[in-house]
């Protein structure tokens, strides 16, 4: 890693940040990434380094797009330091070392805290070819060194994280079950005995922290506090805890009430119908995607780009019988297009990949979830927005489900955001989401509603970005429309969603500077 001092241009902050980068993966320690007090406080002085040299740059001359690349760098830096001083995954949250992932992310990286050797099984294509069944035996091979050093590095006292870690695990114990059932018949000796191993490493693992738990009896939440300036200065949310508290209760009730009011309006019209048969969510699926495409470039929204539906179509979903429909699929096979209008996702994670952003720093993912305002944030604005601009205006039923939506997203985040205070335990939290999520939707799937409440608990804002992030991007919306007002031009919608998705997944405080030229919130 290159220690010279910076000269203060923007190849200068580049340099730090591939620097940055390539320092924020740790070293290997009997195979398995390096997460011990040890090495950590062996490090600190390398980081002092970095962020003094971040520190040295003058940046006021700057373009503020290359300003807006320092700021990035700037809240990096500050998720590594929050992560020693206070979040600590790796002593207080068993699922961080959570190895087996089945899915790709619809954001640009997993959600939550995750280990640096994850084994990202969602990549494989089966039958494996020789040469990826040596990738996967390389992959696996990490979990039982990880696992060992996992009970020696998980000194935290955090119970609610401990007792709902174990269920990550025992996660990853039945998916290496299924892997060694998908491929026994062709698989290996090598590659069986890599399974089996991980797979005993896992099921030690477990027991081992069953064990633990009893004397588990300390808060998971991190504080007010601490909320605060994790959000500030990590996610550059510039809002406190009281702040999310006011918007996402506010939130709750207009999503009440906008929903009441359109069921009176609708009141004469027949109730939609869910579709009850694979043949019907299958068609049903086709033409919401279809016509929702067809929307967005019809009415001038967005640029649709040629990988715009094939990234869609990719994400429709199947029919799933009725007892087994969770939140998000009991409003889809009413109507799939408020969903699909959140798969504007995939959108951004196509462009992610096939148009990446020129500047290295805004390529790929933005560390510790500080992409959440940006993604979760467009993805659950865009909802009502593109209700707003006439999605639904011929089929004003679909407009309850928006509304549904959003209640749902703001009191999972409200108890999110109680939770972290330490004033509700995580079962307490999922009350409020249950309860104040209409219809009852939310109590038809207790899986759902422990994933969501155990994994805000442990990525601190996760929950309220939903919300937190649409107003942020409503915030940008105006400001950028009352310019152009003042300044006589014509405002177009396109033009401002097609500015959004060219400045990358970064947090929208830093996306509002760079469109409007307002930094109050960077201040902040």
């Amino acid at each position: 890693m290159a220690e010279s001092n910076s000269s203060g241009n923007h190849d200068d902050l580049i340099a730090l940040h591939a620097d940055w980068r390539e320092f924020e993966r740790p070293p290997m320690l009997h195979g398995a990434p390096d997460y011990t007090t040890a090495t950590f406080t062996a490090r600190q002085s390398s980081f002092d380094r970095l962020y003094a040299r971040l520190q040295a740059f003058d940046i006021s001359n700057w373009p503020v797009e290359q300003q807006v690349d320092w700021h990035i760098v700037r809240a990096e830096l500050n998720g590594y330091d929050f992560n020693q001083r206070v979040l600590m995954p790796w002593a207080r949250d068993p699922a961080f070392y959570q190895s087996i992932w089945l899915y790709k992310s619809d954001v640009p990286a997993h959600e939550g805290p995750t280990n640096h050797a994850v084994t990202e099984l969602w990549s494989y294509e089966f039958p494996l070819s020789e040469s990826e069944k040596q990738r996967l035996i390389g992959d696996l091979a990490i979990i039982t060194p990880l696992l060992r050093q996992a009970k020696k590095n998980l000194t935290g006292n955090a119970r609610e994280l401990w007792i709902a870690g174990i269920r990550n695990i025992k996660d990853q114990s039945r998916d290496l079950d299924d892997l060694m059932a998908k491929v026994k018949d062709d698989a290996g000796v090598g590659l069986l005995t890599a399974i089996h191993t991980a797979k005993v490493a896992t099921d030690e693992f477990v027991i081992w922290l069953e064990q633990q738990a009893p004397d588990k009896t300390g808060p998971s939440g991190i504080g007010k506090e601490n909320y605060t300036w994790y959000a500030q200065n990590v996610h550059l949310v510039p809002l406190t805890w009281d702040d999310e508290v006011r918007l996402l209760k506010r939130e709750l009730d207009r999503a009440w009430s906008s929903l009441k009011l359109e069921e009176h309006r609708n009141r004469k019209l027949p109730q939609l119908i869910a579709a009850s048969t694979p043949e019907e969510y299958a068609a049903l699926a086709d033409r919401s995607a279809k016509r929702f495409i067809e929307f967005l470039r019809d009415e001038d929204i967005v640029t649709v780009k040629e990988y715009f539906e094939p990234a869609l179509r990719e994400q429709l979903g199947e029919f799933v019988p009725e007892d087994k429909r969770n939140f998000f699929w009991i409003a889809a096979h009413y109507d799939p297009t408020p969903l699909y209008t959140h798969f504007y996702h995939w959108f951004e994670l196509a462009r992610m990949e096939r148009e990446p952003h020129p500047s290295p720093i805004r390529q790929g993912a933005v560390l510790y979830n500080i992409f959440d305002s940006r993604n979760e944030g467009t993805a659950t604005g865009v909802e009502e927005m593109f209700m707003h601009a006439g999605l639904y205006d011929d089929k004003p039923r679909v407009r309850e489900l928006v509304w549904i939506m959003l209640a749902q997203r703001a009191a999972r985040g409200l108890g999110s955001l109680y939770a972290h205070a330490n004033e509700m335990t995580m079962e307490e939290a999922g009350s409020v989401h249950m309860e104040w999520t209409p219809r009852g939707w939310m109590k038809t799937e207790k899986e759902l509603l422990k994933f969501e409440q155990h994994l805000y608990l442990r990525q601190p804002g996760y929950g309220a970005s939903y919300v937190t992030g649409k107003y942020l991007l409503e915030r940008t919306l105006a400001d950028y429309g009352k310019q152009l007002e003042e300044r006589g031009d014509e405002f177009r919608l396109k033009d401002f969603f097609d500015q959004l998705n060219s400045i990358d997944s970064i947090p929208i405080a830093l996306g509002r500077w760079q469109m409007t030229g307002l930094d109050d919130e960077i201040g902040k």
